[in-house]
């Protein structure tokens, strides 16, 4: 058997949009709340050597905003993020989990003293010594970048395995840590203290003390200035570690106005923080509250968006297809590359959620079994639709006919010679049943 899961068609969007949608907003939840940490730590250490309780006191009020708007709301879209992509690519969670089991047992450790954590920086706050409250910033701040640690490590994993030889040593350190897990970690983590800077100033605004909140809010805005620069030199250096096949994609298909909106995304928030620390006066929260929408938009969406591009079609280590078939050897797993059997018996007679009266092409049902084909092999990445992510229509000229697009599965497609596609290999029948469809959707939308 083939895939061995359904495949998740969502018409409108794609499943892809809805990932990325629930991705992104978690990000901004979950980078405040890292950011966050980090800022406790050092805040609360300050304030202490220089006998400062109104930092203390700001540390306890932007605690308990954090305490909601990361930890209640991120509660949500967090297992919404784990919901959504075990439906669209339960193949390549389960890897990994195989590869990560342990790792991400420890990151629910590290999560879990966040959140005990930011109650008790909340809920002690006065109620115990300073150097005490001081001790659990910095077990929050610590704990905090642990979280971040493993969850890039992962991220990584998902793109080009740590090392290079990892398909035939294995190893969950050797899948873990590579050049491209510390850009990613330090990219982040500067990003974090951009998006803090940003998040604080919703709390910060609202002091009323003039004294007092100049002092926050320039001590928000000098360490967003720093999360901006470093995080520009750090992004630079996560592009240099990524592989060909990622920048290729990032050449051919990332969205034009990337690179626009990432550069606004940076000049506003550089102008924000110069603004704000010259003059504090004029942060209020609405502001900072807008200010957190437009990275939101501009940086974060697009950020994400490319992320998700450039590893695609693979979901994990570079050896599960989206469409969860594995798409290559991994002696070290025991695993063995599906496509000699895709190639020889095809999908619709091998995949287990296929219609029994699909199983084999028919000149009656040539279109239908060429829909199955291309629901199961691209809908992951490509819609079906006009309106969702990279719709499959847009990949052949209008005039495309039957033969045209035959001859190109099975020149380029079949053999893997995409630029940045992998062999999807399938039998003659099935090639010439996916043409058949993919013809109506190129005739379909040259019709609109």
């Amino acid at each position: 058997m083939l895939g061995l899961y359904p495949t998740w068609f969502e018409p409108g969007v794609g499943s892809g949009w809805i990932i990325g949608f629930i991705a992104t907003i978690h990000v901004l939840f979950s980078h405040a709340s890292v950011g966050g940490g980090i800022l406790f730590a050092w805040l609360a250490n300050y304030a202490v050597r220089k006998d400062r309780p109104v930092y203390l006191s700001f540390i306890r009020r932007y605690g308990l905003f954090l305490l909601i708007f990361s930890y209640v709301l991120g509660s949500i879209t967090g297992p919404g993020i784990w919901f959504a992509a075990t439906v669209a690519s339960p193949r390549g969670i389960s890897a990994l989990i195989h590869s990560f089991v342990w790792l991400w047992a420890s990151e629910w450790v590290f999560f879990l003293i966040e959140v005990v954590g930011v109650y008790l920086l909340v809920y002690l706050a006065g109620r115990v010594d300073p150097k005490t409250h001081t001790r659990i910033a910095t077990i929050f701040g610590l704990s905090s970048v642990a979280t971040l640690l493993v969850i890039a490590g992962i991220l990584s994993f998902m793109l080009w395995p740590g090392q290079a030889d990892w398909h035939q040593t294995g190893g969950v350190l050797n899948a873990f840590f590579g050049e491209n897990t510390f850009a990613q970690v330090a990219a982040r983590f500067m990003f974090m203290l951009t998006i803090t800077g940003v998040v604080g100033g919703m709390v910060a605004g609202r002091i009323r003390d003039a004294d007092d909140r100049r002092a926050i809010v320039r001590i928000l805005s000098t360490a967003g200035l720093i999360g901006t620069f470093f995080g520009c030199l750090a992004f630079n250096w996560y592009l240099s570690t990524i592989p060909a096949e990622a920048h290729d994609l990032a050449a051919t298909r990332l969205p034009e106005q990337f690179g626009l909106m990432m550069a606004a995304s940076v000049a506003v928030s550089a102008a924000y923080f110069i603004i704000t620390a010259w003059k504090p006066a004029v942060l209020r929260p609405w502001l900072a509250g807008v200010m957190t929408i437009v990275i939101l938009v501009l940086g974060l969406a697009p950020e994400e968006t490319a992320r998700e591009i450039i590893r695609k079609p693979w979901v994990a280590g570079q050896y599960v297809y989206g469409n969860q078939i594995i798409g290559r050897d991994v002696p070290a797993l025991g695993i063995k590359s599906e496509l000699p059997r895709m190639a020889e018996k095809g999908i619709l007679a091998q995949h287990p959620f296929v219609p029994e009266s699909l199983r084999r092409v028919t000149p009656e049902n040539e279109v239908a079994a060429g829909r199955v084909l291309a629901l199961t092999l691209c809908s992951n990445c490509h819609s079906l639709t006009s309106t969702g992510i990279r719709p499959l229509e847009r990949f052949f000229p209008a005039d495309a006919d039957r033969r045209f697009i035959a001859d190109y599965l099975g020149a380029g497609l079949h053999r893997g010679h995409t630029v940045y596609m992998p062999a999807v290999p399938l039998p003659e029948a099935e090639r010439e049943a996916m043409a058949a469809y993919i013809e109506t959707l190129v005739k379909k939308g040259d019709a609109k």
